[in-house]
């Protein structure tokens, strides 16, 4: 009677998941309408009903259910000025990026799903193993466990058929299919307010270019081909004359507003981009269509033609069912026999539809390439800020740079020779005197002149490390990983050397997130990784810590990338929250042959004790 008892306390809880299910409903529809606080404490409210299932079936039938969830987000933390920093966006109060990220953590979940689906079905198979109960005991129990963690425990990563890919790929390009409809839209909007208040037509525009860039992010992300974004840079805001008026071709305003307004107004008529995307909102909604409609099509009739075949014949007469495939010139189905031919003519049309799924997304990323990524005027201007911007970022560094080894050789290096200089004249003082004190300052000078050497040594590492010169990029990290503290294993290796700038850029580079993964990521294990393909040297630094790192945020990683972009490198980070965390460092450059090693001068050596 126990297990029925509790069998029934189990349904009796699934059944409120129902209750659950209703208030998730109504937080999507205000989601949908713009009233977005309800959305995740709605899923959050639900989670405790599953965390209340899992904990009764492990007391009373010892089969644990772990949580399924992603690690939450990191509280954000305050900076020195008082601000919370989220990206390029500064708060006052922490309450936005906190609710945001536990959005953002909720939303993409994979448990949420699983969690969703759950409450809906648990209810019924709840109260079936509740009645099973009154015959089976607590065998129907474990049954309720073993389901239970089956939907509400976590899951190893499967790996994914061909077949499922390809089905996820004519998803992604409906995806793309609706993007372009959104385009379509807004180029629509942006006619009708060029004809009709032309004064709104850069704000219409600015708007229309977020759903361009969300076409190209997706568009990358789904098929790997980039698409950069082909905006003329935005112009500086209007600087005050010497007589505190601004300045607009020939008229003169005590206020920058009209300046700003013309000068932005100007910006968005005289960019071509912003033509070539009305033109994209047009053209792409049409030849995505034409892509994906044929595939869609088959799928649909393959899909349904076989329910129909043996599901839908249990309710309806089969000579209904086989005008489905007479439609197509088919021949009828008469009987079982047929049926069982016309199910593999349906598995071949699904087979045939996804077949060309990947080639038709290219072809839509491609398309979209065309139409939404730069002109030669774009990316010449794009190049030009570019170039604008990586000689501020070297231009810093090298000021900073210059300052620490100034401040280095200052308060390290020069105190510790005034201090010998000092030392010596008192062994000049002492040496007639008292020959023995002048013998023990002697001796103290020789183990000081020794700490210079060494602080000496160090200060050359910083700037140029030896090992760096002598053995080359790989030997060298390979170095610095006997020292660091963490577990690191270093993979690959390349088969040559490069230009000794960039091999210092990565060699910092890698140092750097090193340090990272031991201070901030509390992590274990390091694995880097090196790879030359094509004139592009990628290192790719990867710890199992607990994730959650922003360039944003960090200054170190901010050193990284003026370093990196000194050379026309970039730095891709991808830390979740709960980790892994993963920097990928990409330097474009040219790879010489192996040369011979550099013989160790006796003065900069890493292993000579020369004093």
């Amino acid at each position: 009677m126990g297990s029925v008892r509790r069998a029934g306390k189990l349904a009796g809880l699934a059944l409120l998941s129902w209750v659950d299910v209703v208030i998730e409903l109504a937080a999507f529809v205000l989601l949908c309408v713009g009233i977005v606080f309800c959305y995740a404490p709605a899923l959050e409210w639900a989670r405790a009903r599953s965390r209340r299932t899992r904990e009764l079936v492990g007391l009373w039938t010892g089969e644990e259910i772990p949580s399924p969830y992603l690690p939450a987000p990191a509280e954000p933390e305050r900076e020195r000025d008082g601000w919370y920093r989220d990206g390029n966006q500064l708060y006052r109060r922490a309450w936005w990026i906190r609710w945001s990220r536990r959005f953002t953590w909720i939303r993409e979940d994979p448990a949420t799903g699983r969690e969703l689906a759950w409450q809906l079905i648990n209810p019924v198979v709840a109260v079936v193993f509740a009645a099973f109960s009154l015959v089976a005991g607590p065998a129907a129990l474990r049954g309720y466990a073993r389901w239970t963690r089956y939907w509400l425990g976590p899951r190893p990563a499967r790996k994914r058929t061909r077949l499922a890919r390809r089905s996820e790929l004519l998803g992604q390009l409906f995806g793309l299919y609706l993007i372009s409809l959104a385009l379509l839209t807004t180029a629509l909007v942006q006619l009708v307010v060029l004809i009709g208040a032309p004064a709104l037509f850069p704000g219409a525009v600015q708007h229309g270019r977020t759903i361009a860039d969300t076409f190209r992010r997706e568009a990358e992300n789904w098929t790997g081909l980039r698409i950069a974004r082909p905006y003329l840079p935005q112009p500086a805001p209007p600087v005050a004359r010497a007589d505190g008026y601004y300045q607009y071709g020939k008229r003169l305003y005590d206020q920058p507003w009209a300046p700003l307004r013309r000068n932005r107004a100007r910006w968005i008529l005289r960019d071509r981009a912003t033509w070539r995307d009305m033109a994209a909102g047009l053209v792409l909604p049409v030849a995505l269509l034409v892509l994906w409609v044929p595939s869609v099509a088959l799928v649909i009739w393959g899909l349904f033609g076989i329910v129909s075949l043996w599901i839908g014949r249990m309710f309806t007469d089969l000579s209904v069912l086989s005008g489905w495939f007479e439609m197509v010139g088919l021949p009828a189905v008469t009987g079982v026999w047929s049926a069982v031919a016309m199910t593999f003519v349906a598995l071949a049309a699904v087979l045939l539809a996804l077949l060309p799924t990947p080639w038709q997304l290219r072809l839509a990323a491609r398309l979209g390439r065309l139409l939404l990524g730069p002109t030669e005027a774009a990316q010449l201007a794009q190049r030009v800020r570019q170039l604008d911007q990586t000689r501020t970022d070297v231009t810093v560094a090298q000021a900073a740079e210059l300052r620490r080894i100034e401040r280095d050789l200052h308060d390290g290096i020069q105190s510790r020779l005034v201090a010998m200089g000092m030392q010596l004249g008192a062994v000049e003082a002492l040496i007639d005197q008292d020959p023995a004190a002048a013998k023990e300052l002697a001796a103290q000078l020789r183990t000081a002149s020794s700490e210079a050497l060494t602080e000496l040594r160090s200060l050359v590492r910083g700037i140029h490390p030896p090992v760096l010169v002598e053995r080359g990029l790989t030997d060298a990290v390979r170095a610095v990983a006997l020292d660091s503290p963490l577990k690191v294993e270093v993979t690959g290796t390349v088969a040559g050397r490069v230009q000794e700038q960039v091999e210092a850029c990565a060699y910092f580079a890698v140092c750097e997130l090193l340090g990272n993964a031991a201070k901030h990521g509390e992590a274990r294990r390091v694995t880097v990784g090196f790879e030359y393909l094509d004139g592009l040297l990628r290192i790719t630094v990867t710890d199992d810590g607990k994730g959650g790192a922003e360039a944003a945020r960090g200054s170190g990683i901010r050193g990284i990338e003026r370093r990196l972009g000194g050379f026309d490198g970039r730095l891709t980070l991808v830390s979740p929250p709960g980790g892994p965390t993963e920097a990928i460092v990409e330097v474009p450059c040219q790879l010489d042959p192996p040369r011979a090693p550099v013989p160790s001068s006796p003065k900069t050596s890493t292993c000579s004790e020369t004093v």
